[in-house]
């Protein structure tokens, strides 16, 4: 089972307004992006409690991509009680997925 949440315009706001949460704007389509999955995956296992790992389909909430001016993908934002704190743009690595959160 994956531990790796999708979030859609009805839960975005509840699973995002407290905690660490690390989201991830993606497609089905985007070659980068089914690279990330995996890592997001193994991220998610490592860190456990420590932060939500999420993704969103930027095809099924183009409303919420908007919202956080996603003009490629993947784009991960790193969001801290509802605010946003980081961000990437583009593949990356376990390593500083994980050193991001640690920060966070």
């Amino acid at each position: 089972m994956s531990k790796v949440e999708q979030l859609t315009d009805a839960n975005f706001g509840e699973k995002t307004s407290s905690g660490i949460v690390l989201i991830d704007f993606w497609a089905p389509w985007c070659g980068p992006c089914k690279m990330l999955g995996p890592v997001l995956e193994e991220v998610a296992e490592e860190v456990g409690s420590k932060a939500l790992i999420a993704k969103v389909n930027v095809d099924e909430s183009p409303a919420i991509a908007q919202k956080f001016g996603v003009r490629s993908i993947p784009a991960i934002f790193l969001m801290k009680d509802g605010k946003q704190v980081n961000q990437f743009i583009g593949l990356q690595d376990k390593k500083t997925i994980i050193n991001a959160i640690n920060e966070a």
